[in-house]
């Protein structure tokens, strides 16, 4: 069966892994970005409002949807002797986008999924939501720790009446964020905390979130997957 998804931060990396993975699959799936292009929604998920109108684009370009996948985020450093209005400003910008946005979307498509048979919600959080992450980047943890929380409370809530819940917990994954990141902070140090040895591929969290937005079984709702090479376990 063909599934109709919305996937949000497709232009690139991840994102992009997971919507051309969906397509292969068969599954009718529409990709958000900042600004529209190339098949994608546009919606500039740091501004208020305007996660509602993107999810009545997608509902009306795929003529309903069945899927949601939380991919959008941003990973912005915040040093801690930055000036306190400039911290303050990266830490708004950082829940706006990766934890509002997404929990915007989360109720409307809650409601939406309730009042049509169900549904389920995929939300890509990080493994920073158990870990923690480094001195610049409080917030980006933070953010992802309510994604996981907010997943769990929709799954307790409404499983019972068909709309499910999961969390993806990614560790490094190796788009261009995850280079950057790893070039700043001395890659081979690391990667030598991965017990994998390897940072994760963007194909393998695709394959994950084909998984769980058709394959999972629904006593699964609530669970959080790991990708992350060992470099934490729970």
């Amino acid at each position: 069966m063909s599934l109709r998804i919305l996937v949000t931060g497709a232009s690139r990396g991840i994102g992009r892994a997971i919507l051309d993975r969906l397509a292969a699959a068969g599954h009718r799936a529409v990709g958000h970005a900042s600004k529209a292009g190339e098949g994608l929604l546009g919606a500039d998920l740091s501004k208020p409002g305007a996660a509602e109108p993107l999810w009545a684009e997608a509902l009306d370009r795929l003529d309903g949807l069945d899927v949601l996948v939380n991919n959008a985020g941003v990973f912005e450093a915040a040093p801690l002797d930055l000036p306190h209005a400039e911290w303050v400003e990266i830490w708004e910008r950082t829940q706006r986008i990766n934890l509002t946005a997404s929990a915007e979307l989360c109720h409307l498509a809650v409601a939406h999924f309730l009042a049509n048979g169900g549904g389920r919600i995929i939300n890509v959080a990080s493994r920073a939501a158990y870990r923690g992450d480094s001195p610049a980047h409080w917030h980006y943890a933070a953010s992802k720790a309510g994604m996981v929380a907010m997943t769990k409370s929709i799954a307790r809530a409404y499983s019972g009446r068909g709309v499910l819940a999961y969390a993806v917990c990614p560790g490094f994954v190796m788009t261009g964020m995850a280079e950057e990141y790893l070039a700043s902070r001395g890659g081979e140090q690391l990667l030598a905390d991965i017990p994998l040895g390897r940072v994760a591929e963007p194909d393998e969290v695709a394959e994950t979130v084909r998984w769980l937005a058709k394959d999972a079984p629904p006593s699964m709702t609530g669970a959080v997957l790991d990708i992350n090479g060992a470099s934490y376990v729970r």
